[in-house]
């Protein structure tokens, strides 16, 4: 269920939890521009950067990720990709992000974007995209602790926000700040409005230099700190995750797995040439004339159905987007009907608390009479019914995604082995080379996305000892022919 919210008569939000407002009387918008944007030093820090991590303890109303993409759009020196990671142990309603929506006409189109992915955001982490996929904003929904001591981003801002010391302890405890320090580089800054001994003792001891600022009314302080230990960092911190500059990427296959990673790295500044035997992308099963993408359920809600659901959500964001650049037509190359999932022997198992209204709501429920009619079920069918579903035409989705800029299509390239050698400036690129040795491409990166042929071209290259245990499984695929009969006959899903 989504965190109850009461409204204070000046229309600041109140949680009854904690007994705190979620910002200042006079507003957040002041807090999260001058707090935490500027006190960060953004948006000049990030200026031509490839990208920027921010990480966030308690997202709230998300008024500091809506002011840090404003301030991204804004700025034509903004890095490739912003991406905000953000912690919240009781996410807010979409509703209740609405009413407490700026004012502000260009932050209120962005708030009521974000007002509409904020949906079904179970216990776990969720990957929500904007700007056709150049801002990410990665939700953990759970304890700030586990999820610190869970991710592995290196972050290059870090935002200290949450209710009071005093009524939240634990999201200012020194394991908190332990933790968040693990996630640092040398360098990176930490801005918050809390000024409590306790918090400046804690992160001096765990390597921020620390110091007192100027505050936004009606705090007269607020705490600004840098991550330069006296000693050098050990473990993680020792070799920070430092942003890679985008250079070339070959891609070896072109079906989903491949066309997908292409459109990842292309939206990061990669310049990709994915590289493929057959005449046409989409040749091997990707060719299917048509595919499902719907969330797999069980009744203790396990990582399979957790990991399902998060690319169900990321494979609706990814045709969205593709549709808004004209590259997919919706309701021709894709739809989300929702999907009905039929129990042959009985019904697919949903957790307890999805038997009725509730958590689950969003994703997954007991299918209705309505819905088992339309598929000419009879009405005690055992079957469950999945929202955030639908179905794509795969070679679609494959060319469209090859279509962004950035992406090279290279057709009839038969690589028979990929050997690494240095260029003439002394920077190691792999090769990617025929049977006869002749030179199809080469980059500084290679993704292997050929199925069953990895191990084989792995093999070839690297020797025996190079194989991966990839196990090959077959697929099963059932084919009628529609008649204009039987194609009315069809459910709309």
């Amino acid at each position: 269920m989504s965190e109850p919210i009461d409204w204070l008569p000046d229309g600041t939000p109140y949680s009854p939890r904690f007994g705190d407002r979620y910002h200042s009387e006079l507003g957040g918008l002041d807090q999260a521009r001058h707090v935490f944007l500027g006190g960060c030093g953004l948006p000049a820090a990030w200026a031509d950067a490839p990208q920027w991590r921010i990480l966030e303890t308690g997202f709230g109303f998300g008024l500091n990720f809506l002011v840090a993409w404003e301030a991204w759009k804004a700025d034509p020196r903004r890095p490739m990709l912003l991406h905000f990671v953000s912690a919240e142990a009781f996410p807010v309603s979409a509703d209740a992000m609405r009413q407490a929506m700026p004012r502000e006409p260009g932050l209120r189109l962005l708030a009521e974007e974000l007002a509409t992915r904020f949906q079904g955001l179970l216990p776990g982490v969720h990957r929500l995209a904007f700007e056709q996929g150049r801002v990410l904003l990665t939700l953990y929904i759970g304890d700030a602790q586990a999820m610190l001591r869970r991710q592995q981003i290196t972050a290059d801002s870090i935002y200290l926000d949450g209710f009071t010391p005093e009524l939240n302890p634990d999201l200012w405890s020194a394991d908190t700040l332990r933790a968040l320090a693990r996630h640092c580089r040398r360098g990176t800054q930490l801005s918050t409005w809390c000024v409590a001994r306790t918090v400046r003792d804690g992160l001096a001891q765990h390597g921020f230099q620390v110091r007192k600022v100027d505050g936004v009314p009606p705090k007269r302080h607020n705490l600004h700190a840098v991550f330069d230990p006296a000693w050098q960092p050990r473990g993680p911190r020792a070799q920070p995750q430092e942003a890679i500059t985008p250079r070339r990427c070959m891609v070896l296959g072109a079906g989903i797995a491949g066309a997908a990673a292409a459109a990842s790295l292309s939206r990061r500044g990669w310049q990709v040439t994915v590289l493929d035997t057959a005449d046409a992308p989409a040749a091997g099963a990707s060719a299917l004339p048509a595919g499902l993408f719907c969330p797999h359920v069980s009744p203790d809600d396990s990582l399979l159905s957790r990991l399902s659901r998060d690319g169900a959500r990321l494979t609706l964001a990814q045709l969205q987007m593709l549709s808004g650049q004209g590259l997919l037509q919706p309701g021709t190359d894709w739809c989300d009907t929702g999907v009905l999932e039929h129990g042959v022997e009985a019904a697919p198992r949903l957790p307890r608390d999805w038997q009725s209204p509730g958590p689950g709501d969003h994703w997954s429920r007991p299918a209705s009479a309505d819905q088992l009619s339309a598929a000419g079920l009879p009405a005690d069918a055992p079957a469950c019914w999945h929202v955030q579903a639908g179905w794509v035409r795969p070679a679609r989705l494959v060319q469209a995604q090859l279509a962004l800029p950035g992406v090279r299509w290279q057709g009839r390239a038969c690589v028979a082995r990929l050997a690494r050698t240095d260029t003439a400036g002394g920077a190691p690129v792999w090769q990617a080379l025929d049977a006869q040795g002749n030179l199809l491409a080469e980059a500084e990166l290679v993704v292997l996305a050929l199925g069953p042929a990895t191990n084989a071209l792995l093999e070839h290259s690297l020797g025996a000892q190079a194989a991966w245990p990839l196990q090959p499984i077959r697929g099963q695929v059932s084919w009628d022919v529609h008649t204009p009969a039987s194609a009315q006959a069809m459910p709309p899903f």
